[in-house]
């Protein structure tokens, strides 16, 4: 272009067959030699897309765009860069399932993973309250349970306060576990309950990393908060979500609305939002 210019490469994974769809980007830059990754990082990535400890077909393809100005639509310009994909290459994939506790008796299928391997393990749980469940580590053959947040080998069975979402974290070093509420909401004068609680609840989907529900709404406002309280609220614009943000005008419809929560610390916290019309 006659000056120097950084081309973004794009390196993406999908299942074979899904044409890049629904792929995930293990690396965006301008780094156009040599990509490097830490086999653990790449396991996680894959992870999101993939079953874990079970053989996949995954194609692999480098995307490449270049941007030399921003004109009016010629080529190479913002609104149309030079683009090139590579030829894909398809390779069969097995990523590795982190060391985890399945939840025996909980109702569904669900566990909880140790993301470094050190006896640590954390996750979102969905709990009923009428359902007392215990943990298995699958590759020891260990059953845990517990009672006022310590564990025990073959302990009893743990029964959560209430039903829903809880973030939950156990140590097998020093046999402790704690379960501490996370239920996420929609909340406003477009739900069925106003600005009352209790929030309509959303669910977690842990491939993606994202909250998610189908909602009726009226026309009115709406805003996302955690345990049916204000101190954890989100609003503001869909993709600038921030605490205390304004409330979320919508219209009158059915509504899936996905939830990407960036930071979840109290006060500070932020994200974006996703709503499409049924």
């Amino acid at each position: 272009p006659g000056f120097d210019a950084s081309a973004t490469y794009v390196l993406s994974a999908c299942v074979t067959g899904n044409d890049f769809a629904d792929a995930v980007q293990i690396y965006t830059g301008i780094q156009d030699t040599l990509i490097r990754i830490a086999e653990s990082d790449l396991n996680a990535l894959l992870l999101k897309k993939i079953d874990p400890d079970v053989a996949t077909s995954v194609d692999f393809r480098i995307t490449a765009s270049l941007v030399v100005d921003a004109g009016t639509g010629a080529p190479g310009t913002s609104t149309n860069p030079l683009a090139y994909s590579s030829q894909i290459v398809t390779k069969n994939v097995t990523p590795y399932g982190l060391p985890r506790l399945d939840l025996i008796g909980s109702g569904i299928t669900q566990k909880i993973e140790s993301a470094l391997g050190n006896g640590v393990y954390a996750g979102f749980v969905k709990l009923d309250a009428t359902k007392s469940f215990t943990l298995s580590d699958p590759d020891a053959g260990t059953s845990y349970g517990g009672a006022s947040k310590v564990l025990s080998v073959n302990g009893p069975a743990i029964t959560p306060d209430a039903t829903g979402w809880y973030y939950m974290t156990v140590n097998t070093n020093n046999m402790s576990y704690d379960l501490t509420a996370y239920m996420i909401g929609v909340v406003g004068s477009a739900t069925p309950n106003g600005w009352g609680a209790p929030d309509s609840k959303m669910d977690y989907d842990a491939k993606t990393g994202t909250w998610y529900t189908t909602i009726t709404l009226a026309d009115g406002e709406i805003k996302f908060r955690k345990n049916d309280d204000w101190g954890w609220n989100l609003g503001g614009t869909l993709s600038n979500l921030k605490h205390n943000g304004d409330n979320l005008a919508v219209t009158a419809g059915t509504y899936a609305i996905t939830l990407t929560i960036t930071n979840d610390i109290t006060g500070s916290e932020s994200g974006y939002a996703t709503m499409v019309k049924n």
